[in-house]
């Protein structure tokens, strides 16, 4: 549609009218023919000498001209627009990273699917996570690898499919074969350093407990909840085994306390499933709609309009008056 962003800037369209009645003509008196002995003459002539004066006077054509002229100037101060059809920006409210243990104990081949049948933790959780993120349609999502050391795989981002694709390149053993969490957790601070949104929410999903990081999973975790991040910690394993591939329970436990997270345990594919839906309700897709107008600034038209009208008329004008001076001469 079109609107006028300035229109109280219309009242200015009676301005000449009110500086016409509040202010009248300047005149002075000026002799028109200058003879010493004007009196005389005069005199003689029996004729009384009075004051005159001459008044170029506007045309009806000229005056309409002006007029016209003068609308479009003050509309284009008034400053016309078009304003187009409202665009709407979906603002993310949340930040989710998802640290992901790719170890080499992750190609175990004990993880049964519904039907019971055995298949790599790895894949498992491969196709859990991906749901996982289809469905976080509002949010922007993180990827971080962890083995021997964490290595971020995708910033924070709204391309979805592209988290989607490096989850299902993920290979066990690609971080290396041991496990760092502490470090993961640490990596996952400093990438959360770099985000303005109000929730910081780190998910981390492991099969093992920590041999390989330089700093403690606890003293990260302390870290972790001065910074305002909330870590949900999926465990995947068996707890009652033991070295690389034991599930250390008790420390995921208390990460998860510490940041106000939770702690889930997952043993098979549908209770991974449903660990995704419990998250899916601990973490409401909270975004934030922005929406403007485009809008084209139009006055450039009407001042347009206003000067070859002016310029018209005092053309035609000019031209008119040779004329009549040939014509006379």
């Amino acid at each position: 549609m079109y609107q006028l962003d300035l229109p109280w800037l219309l009242l200015a369209l009676p301005f000449p009218l009110l500086a016409w009645w509040l202010l009248p003509a300047h005149r002075e008196t000026s002799a028109s023919i200058r003879l010493p002995f004007f009196s005389q003459v005069a005199e003689a002539a029996g004729v009384r000498p009075t004051e005159g004066s001459v008044v170029a006077r506007r045309t009806w054509l000229q005056i309409a001209c002006e007029s016209l002229a003068w609308f479009l100037v003050v509309v284009a101060l008034a400053r016309p627009q078009f304003v187009e059809p409202p665009i709407v920006k979906v603002e993310p409210q949340r930040d989710i990273l998802l640290a992901l243990d790719l170890s080499q104990s992750m190609d175990a081949r004990d993880f049964p699917d519904a039907g019971g049948k055995q298949l790599a933790r790895v894949d498992a959780v491969k196709k859990v996570v991906s749901d996982f993120v289809g469905r976080r349609t509002g949010d922007r999502i993180g990827l971080v690898a962890f083995g021997d050391a964490p290595y971020p795989l995708a910033p924070f981002t709204m391309d979805h499919a592209l988290v989607e694709t490096l989850i299902a390149d993920a290979v066990p053993g690609m971080a290396g074969p041991r496990t760092s969490l502490g470090d993961a957790l640490g990596l996952a601070i400093k990438m959360f350093e770099k985000t303005s949104v109000p929730e910081k929410v780190l998910i981390v999903l492991t099969d093992g407990n920590d041999t390989a990081s330089r700093m403690p999973p606890l003293k990260a975790a302390d870290i972790a909840k001065a910074k305002g991040v909330v870590v949900h910690a999926v465990g995947i394993g068996d707890p009652m085994a033991t070295g690389e591939d034991k599930l250390d329970t008790a420390t995921l436990q208390k990460i998860a306390e510490k940041t106000g997270g939770r702690y889930f345990f997952g043993g098979d594919q549908a209770q991974l499933a449903s660990i995704y839906e419990e998250l899916d309700r601990i973490t409401p897709q909270d975004q934030k709609n922005q929406s403007w107008r485009p809008r084209v600034e139009l006055f450039h038209w009407p001042l347009l309009a206003a000067m070859l009208l002016l310029a018209g008329f005092h053309s035609l004008s000019g031209v008119a008056g040779l004329f009549r001076r040939r014509a006379a001469g």
